[in-house]
């Protein structure tokens, strides 16, 4: 069989369309329109060949080729076969566009037209992309309140003979419609100012739909709910002021959850959680969460008081232990604190704490305790394109804790802790990912400062190549006693195999040292990436470079987002 480079063909059950050259887009179109055709005599389809000719001729034209020639014949086969040839012949272009906006809207910054190249003149008519500015003005008029607006001209003239075509788009809005008051049904459940938080709409502000989806989202994500409607009439708008009903349902308070998984760091591990969203009209809310590994046990609970706005702002007093066994290092440690989150305008999110800390830790045969009275001040902002597979976006995060031997502590601390990772894709899906983590301890004794404010390298989400938390400085015995200054950096690219499959390659570089001018670690290798429904998953064969560092060929599996 030979195939023609620039004449495809495509076959609807006994009717085969033919488009002369290579015209990807008017053939998948005629085929559309044509439909399948089965079970067809020589006869019928003889009859049938005016009514697809005619079909084929409208699939044409809607992508600007009005005077196609076409000629159809019928094939003796196994079953008879009926052949449209078609020639599409000169498109017709567009030669003069006009598209406005009249009324308050068109000194509206708000109100853009959009892109408008596919409408423009010397383009080929194309009538989807007509009708989609069309239908884009619309939309972003309603999303804007405009719900008295409408074109007062909308036409695409077509001169078939002269090949050419006029575009006039002209849309008259009408004024701009603003909310009025936000209204609550609900069974009581919770304080009225509780609700009233989350909302961000003033009265007699402009009308815009966003912000009623914004709504919708606060109250969502709250916890509180199991059913969120929101109702904005413009019927029922008085004096143009659109009122805001919403209709919410309480969610049942409580949820427990259970769930087992596994990393090459800590194998296989139970996590366990139990939740209670809500105990209060005032949205108080608590939980506990245990994680159970062969290296690591921990219990956490917090307690948690909204504040406003309560989306982003709360105070949380928490407590937990957890014990670990990783290396040459156990330890014990009970914790109590209390933070406060804020969001700032900047979108960048301040969390304010304070924590007591009690461990107890033995390293190599030497153990010790340590009490430590812990203030804290953290900043960290993300933006991501998508909160499960995002193609773009990035991450900052900074912590700074302190100690001080006149307040409660056992030791003279300060711990400084930045992670920046980022995202961006480019071409057909080709990824690039950057990570990077610093770390620093400001002490006047580093032996009194305990295992839990040490740093340490290497692992799943650190240098790959090397196990979980091997790479530090060690003692004169040999032990790994953790560094006072840490540095990873890490740069990855994924090649896409599907939508939900990805190869990927990387090197990783870093270590917890105590020495600025002390070695780094290489770690190199690669993996393969699954977008599953809760998240990604990573497979990775990675080499670690330097031998004398304990770097070697190693197996990584995590799961997580990656920014």
């Amino acid at each position: 069989m030979v195939l023609c480079p620039v004449c495809a063909a495509y076959a609807a059950g006994q009717v085969v369309v033919r488009v002369q050259g290579d015209y990807p887009a008017l053939q998948e179109n005629a085929t559309n329109f044509v439909g399948t055709v089965e079970d067809r005599s020589t006869a019928s389809l003889r009859r049938y060949a005016s009514h697809a000719e005619d079909q084929v001729r409208e699939a044409l034209r809607a992508l600007g080729y009005y005077s196609p020639s076409i000629r159809w014949r019928i094939e003796e086969d196994e079953a008879p076969t009926l052949v449209l040839e078609v020639e599409p012949g000169e498109p017709v272009k567009i030669a003069e566009r006009e598209v406005r906006v009249e009324g308050p809207a068109s000194d509206d910054p708000e109100f853009s037209l959009g892109n408008l190249s596919s409408i423009a003149p010397g383009q080929i008519v194309n009538h989807g992309a007509y009708s989609a500015v069309r239908s884009r003005i619309q939309n972003r008029a309603r999303t804007l309140g405009y719900f008295q607006g409408e074109f007062v001209e909308h036409a695409l003239r077509v001169d078939p003979d002269a090949k050419t075509a006029e575009v006039r788009l002209v849309y008259r809005s009408g004024p701009r419609y603003a909310f009025g008051e936000v209204t609550f049904e609900s069974d009581g459940t919770f304080e009225e100012q509780l609700l009233e938080g989350f909302v961000e709409i003033l009265p007699g502000e402009p009308y815009s739909a966003d912000k009623v989806a914004e709504l919708d989202r606060n109250l969502s994500n709250s916890g509180y709910f199991s059913s969120v409607i929101i109702d904005a009439p413009p019927d029922q708008a008085q004096d143009l002021r659109v009122p805001v009903k919403v209709r919410l349902r309480t969610r049942d308070p409580r949820s427990v959850a259970a769930g087992v998984g596994f990393s090459t760091d800590v194998g296989p591990r139970f996590r366990g959680s139990w939740t209670e969203h809500w105990i209060n009209a005032m949205g108080h809310s608590w939980g506990a969460e245990t994680e159970l590994s062969q290296p690591r046990q921990n219990l956490t609970a917090y307690y948690e008081l909204p504040l406003d706005p309560p989306m982003t702002d709360a105070i949380r007093f928490t407590t937990g232990y957890q014990r670990e066994d990783i290396e040459d290092i156990e330890s014990e440690r009970l914790t109590f604190g209390q933070q406060w989150r804020h969001q700032m305008d900047n979108e960048w999110l301040r969390v304010l704490g304070i924590r007591w800390e009690g461990e107890r830790y033995t390293i190599g045969d030497e153990e010790n305790n340590s009490q430590l009275l812990l203030p804290s001040i953290g900043f960290s902002k993300l933006v991501a394109d998508s909160p499960l597979d995002p193609s773009r976006g990035y991450r900052l995060q900074m912590d700074v804790t302190g100690a001080h031997r006149s307040l409660l502590s056992d030791a003279d601390i300060a711990h400084v802790l930045g992670v920046a990772r980022g995202l961006i894709t480019v071409g057909d899906g080709h990824r690039f990912l950057g990570r990077l983590q610093v770390g620093a301890v400001a002490t006047n004794d580093f032996d009194d400062v305990p295992p839990s404010l040490r740093f340490f390298a290497g692992g799943d989400q650190s240098v790959r190549g090397y196990g979980y938390e091997t790479l530090a400085p060690e003692d004169e015995d040999g032990n790994t006693v953790g560094g006072q200054y840490m540095l990873v950096g890490s740069v990855e690219y994924q090649y896409p195999l599907t939508n939900t499959w990805r190869l990927a390659a990387f090197y990783d570089r870093g270590n917890a040292i105590n020495d600025l001018n002390d070695p780094l670690a290489t770690g190199v290798g690669m993996g393969i990436r699954w977008v599953s429904p809760v998240g990604p998953l990573r497979l990775d064969i990675a080499k670690g470079l330097d031998e004398e560092l304990g770097g070697g060929w190693r197996i990584h599996f995590s799961m997580g987002p990656e920014l």
